[in-house]
């Protein structure tokens, strides 16, 4: 089964196969595709390319950057862009405070932030989760306290993403303590991460890598002007934005190459009667993965073509869930093609190929998949309540 396009459409995809596949540097292009570490720079270079194109942020309003794009033309810039292994577009930025502030923020913030968000000249991180606040994210505790023309912002946040890199982060806190409903007394408000009283502190992940952190705050002083939307309304723009990075998470292009990848050693690999690609067993498995990833892609569409404006779609948890799950079986794939060759990690002057060695430290990686943007016991809760009304 093959999605159809219409010849404009061809056209459209065959100009940003094209630009993706010659005006993003390939040795960026293919870090991503061998599972390497981007830097900050490499992020920054892709996203200002993207950026110059006039599609890093399509999904916005035009007139802060967007593209009056069809849902069809959207998902061929994000399949296509996957496909060819080009970096997104910094999620922080392009799916969620982006279009936050341009749903709900004041004219005043839109001027002062959506242009710079836009051009990756402001880098975001996101301050949700906190150690007691995860899944329950309404039970955070970071308060901000109005004095006078500022906030005084007091707690913690944890697993933040990115965080050494960030200029700027946009920031769950609890404004009412009071409020008859613990969602009711969450604002969210935006700050510079040089602020005096903000702490970033690294956490090592079980791959090696650094990605993640601890931020503290101490007496922050935060300008009451850089308050989005209005104040103990957080809760209602968080579940804007989380509607946004699930859909997102789904990562349709990005499985689609890690299963290519993963049949391409396959088929260079010798069984007793052929290659591994040709085992039956292997091969079915291929089989049911890829189908189950074409099921995915249409209700993907589905979603993108229902979408109403300002609301969260709650089918976006179909997508976080089942794109998380495939994104963890097709890693799994990858790890069983390298069988031994995966155990040693970052060594030289062996015969594990340096592909191999980096299955294992992915596949680890990839168990967060199922924890961020709402752990997918979350989002089955979310499937039960709101679309299937149990």
């Amino acid at each position: 089964m093959k999605l159809a396009l219409s010849p404009d459409e061809v056209a459209f995809r065959d100009e940003l196969r094209t630009f993706f596949r010659t005006e993003i540097p390939a040795e960026i292009r293919d870090k991503v595709e061998n599972g390497r570490e981007l830097s900050r720079e490499d992020i920054v270079t892709a996203h200002k390319l993207l950026h110059a194109k006039g599609i890093a942020v399509p999904k916005w309003p035009v007139e802060w950057g967007g593209q009056n794009w069809t849902s069809m033309q959207r998902h061929i810039w994000e399949d296509e862009m996957q496909l060819a292994c080009v970096p997104e577009p910094l999620t922080f930025n392009a799916n969620m405070i982006g279009p936050v502030i341009a749903q709900f923020g004041s004219e005043e913030l839109k001027q002062r932030f959506l242009p710079p968000t836009a051009a990756l000249d402001i880098w975001w991180c996101q301050g949700f989760s906190e150690p007691d606040a995860g899944s329950d994210l309404a039970s955070l505790r970071t308060t901000a306290v109005r004095d006078g023309d500022s906030y005084i912002v007091n707690g913690q946040k944890i697993w933040t993403t990115l965080a050494q890199y960030a200029d700027w982060i946009f920031c769950l806190v609890r404004t009412d303590p009071n409020a008859p409903k613990k969602q009711a007394g969450i604002s969210m408000l935006l700050f510079d991460m040089n602020s005096p009283g903000v702490t970033v502190r690294p956490i090592k992940l079980i791959d090696g890598r650094h990605e993640v952190n601890e931020v503290f705050f101490e007496n922050v002083r935060v300008p009451a002007d850089q308050l989005v939307g209005e104040e103990n309304a957080g809760w209602s723009y968080a579940k804007f934005l989380l509607g946004n990075e699930r859909t997102g998470i789904a990562g349709v292009g990005r499985t689609k190459v890690v299963i290519a990848t993963a049949k391409k050693h396959a088929a260079q690999i010798p069984t007793g009667s052929g290659t591994l690609l040709q085992d039956p067993v292997f091969a079915a498995r291929v089989a049911e993965l890829e189908n189950e990833l074409l099921a995915l892609e249409l209700t993907l569409l589905r979603v993108v073509a229902n979408s109403a404006e300002g609301k969260p779609n709650p089918v976006s948890s179909v997508l976080k869930l089942r794109g998380t799950e495939l994104q963890q079986a097709a890693t799994e794939l990858m790890l069983d093609v390298a069988g031994p060759d995966a155990v040693p990690v970052g060594a030289d002057d062996i015969a594990a190929p340096d592909w191999a060695q980096r299955t294992g430290p992915t596949y680890l990686n990839y168990r967060k998949t199922s924890i961020y943007g709402g752990s997918n016991e979350v989002q089955r809760t979310i499937i039960a309540s709101t679309i299937l009304g149990l």
